[in-house]
């Protein structure tokens, strides 16, 4: 059986888990010593306290917003999806931004984001002179009609 091997580099940090069986990912604790306001269309960069080996270099770990955070105030990770490489060592931090109107308070130990670990397929990269052809083809942004 693979393991996620999480090390704490801050004494206070909270080690993630699972909410609930069925969660796919385990929730991220803020590791700060006192609470941070997240104004409105700020960026901020907020410590978990934590640092992860994956258990191969064909895994890597994502971090995800929070879907009530995002829903309800409007804060989400800055770029959108964190990507945690395996053979990253250091401190997890998490880029948040308040998308919302109403400043948002991040109190010591909130759960601000979720990691979820999954496969990927480091594939070889080729040069190609083409690529093969699709009923697509080079059609992009609503292409297929879809809004």
């Amino acid at each position: 059986m693979d393991f996620l091997k999480i090390k704490k580099v801050r004494e206070n940090a909270v080690i993630p888990k699972r909410a609930t069986s069925g969660s796919a990912g385990v929730d991220l604790y803020a590791c700060i010593d006192k609470p941070i306001t997240v104004k409105s269309g700020d960026l901020v960069k907020i410590p978990t306290g934590i640092a992860v080996e994956l258990p191969d270099e064909n895994m890597a770990a994502f971090v995800f917003a929070r879907s009530g955070l995002g829903i309800n105030h409007g804060i989400a990770p800055s770029n959108a999806v964190g990507v945690i490489d395996s053979d990253y060592r250091g401190e997890i931090c998490v880029g948040l931004t308040n998308h919302g109107v109403e400043p948002f308070l991040i109190e010591p130990q909130t759960r601000i984001a979720q990691l979820i670990v999954m496969p990927v397929l480091p594939l070889p990269i080729v040069e190609a002179d083409s690529l093969s052809d699709t009923v697509r083809g080079e059609g992009g942004f609503g292409s297929t009609g879809e809004r």
